[in-house]
């Protein structure tokens, strides 16, 4: 079989490229003329760990090719998986715009019967939306040609996808066709070859799967933000009630860090959308709302702290932020806690200065000019006469900074850590005011107690 992936963002190209390393002949496709000529260079377009030697490997090797033209695609596919952005408008209802353009490409143009294969995250009931579209632009050509629609969702984390991708913990196969599903669990046979991880379900259960899986890992994180807000109000240590919440085994440890909130592509977008389908339902989702609202209180949290810490008059004070994207492994910078600290700090005068070891050229996108910003081109540079650190992002590199460096570089000797690095006592003894999520602060002149 020839595999289409329509899409050559996040999800398409790491879909793509890991199909191809398991042996399967795979078509990348995106109306992007320049993206793709980039990707036949050997330009990838996002971070993610893995991935590029992945693509270099299989496009070498003849198994991965790019494409702008579906007329050169669409005759040689078999199984089309569509994996085109969705992204949510104002209302948090995704956009579904990208798919039925797509869709409409190649029902324009296929000959033979095709699967479609709904990889990008959308709402519950787009498969039999788009059963219903191909059927009607098929009908206009006056041909009948065969085809199924299956929804298989992705559930890849950025930093890890090439992982996730290749040993996945579960694919969810949505469909009612028995001959859909043959072909789908021959596809991913190669990723089985341990135990069996394949779940078959209707097309609206898995659509929903989705949705509430992510929805479910939001709700984990906001949770444990409200218990290290009240942590810090009770004397309680956040990190300490997580250890002793994950011992239960109905709970697990598993995304119960606190930080500075959820962002990305997936929980914020999906987080929305859920709550706007619901409302179509006229159903209130008083839990993802509460969700929602926790995580956008927590990304102002550390701003608080420092704008607390400096009497809430910035305009004579350095902050330097290490880490930008939403997280470690990505240069995402979509709905990043960072950028919501940067504008807090701006807005009180206080001058800024940048430093990510990936995302840079993303952040800078982005982030408007300012005279008051500063990127930095090392950890040791971004902390240069600065008075205090915000450790945003909690990259590898930055957990065992030097920090008697860091003290001599900088100006004044507070840190400010927004994903409980570093262990409070010893940050006080190097010489630290040292502030976290859901522990108590402490300072350098603090007693420190056992």
């Amino acid at each position: 079989m020839v595999l289409l992936v329509v899409g050559t963002g996040y999800v398409g190209l790491v879909t793509g490229a890991c199909l191809a390393e398991m042996g399967h002949t795979v078509i990348c496709l995106d109306i992007n003329k320049d993206k793709i000529q980039a990707l036949r260079s050997g330009k990838i377009p996002i971070y993610e760990p893995g991935l590029e030697e992945m693509v270099t490997r299989n496009t070498v090797d003849g198994r991965l090719q790019f494409s702008d033209s579906y007329d050169h695609a669409v005759p040689q596919a078999d199984v089309c998986f569509m994996a085109v952005d969705t992204p949510s408008g104002d209302n948090g209802e995704a956009s579904l715009k990208s798919l039925f353009s797509a869709l409409q490409s190649i029902a324009e143009r296929m000959t033979r019967s095709l699967i479609f294969v709904n990889k990008s995250t959308v709402p519950v009931g787009t498969c039999a939306q788009v059963s219903e579209f191909v059927a009607k632009t098929l009908a206009a050509r006056n041909v009948k040609i065969p085809y199924e629609v299956v929804s298989n969702p992705e559930f890849l984390k950025e930093g890890n996808a090439v992982q996730d991708c290749m040993k996945p913990d579960r694919i969810l196969i949505g469909t009612n066709s028995a001959e859909a599903a043959e072909v789908m669990k021959s596809i991913y046979a190669p990723f089985m070859l341990s135990h069996e991880r394949i779940i078959v379900m209707d097309p609206a259960s898995a659509e929903m799967t989705k949705y509430a899986a992510n929805s479910m890992l939001a709700t984990r994180i906001s949770f444990m933000n409200e218990m290290a807000g009240l942590c810090e109000l009770n004397g309680a240590d956040i990190n300490k009630v997580r250890v002793g919440m994950g011992a239960d085994s109905r709970i697990g440890y598993t995304y119960l860090y606190p930080g500075l909130g959820y962002g990305g592509s997936c929980l914020p977008k999906d987080v929305k959308a859920l709550m706007h389908h619901a409302g179509e339902h006229e159903m209130e989702m008083p839990l993802l709302s509460a969700v929602e609202g926790i995580n956008e209180r927590q990304k102002q949290s550390l701003g608080e702290k420092i704008i607390r810490y400096f009497g809430g008059d910035l305009a004579v004070n350095t902050v330097a932020i290490l880490g930008l994207s939403f997280k470690p492994g990505t240069d995402d910078m979509r709905f990043a806690p960072s950028l919501v600290l940067i504008r807090q700090l701006l807005a009180l005068g206080a001058k800024v200065r940048l430093f990510d070891p990936v995302a840079m050229k993303a952040a800078s996108q982005i982030i408007p000019d300012h005279e008051n910003i500063t990127w930095c081109e090392s950890e040791m540079e971004a902390v240069l006469d600065a008075d205090a650190v915000a450790l945003v992002t909690e990259w590898k590199q930055f957990r065992f900074l030097n920090f008697t460096a860091l003290l001599e570089n900088m100006r004044g000797n507070a840190f400010f850590d927004g994903r409980n690095q570093y262990d409070p006592k010893e940050m006080a003894k190097r010489g630290f005011d040292y502030f976290s999520i859901g522990r108590k602060p402490l300072h350098t002149k603090s007693p420190i107690q056992n």
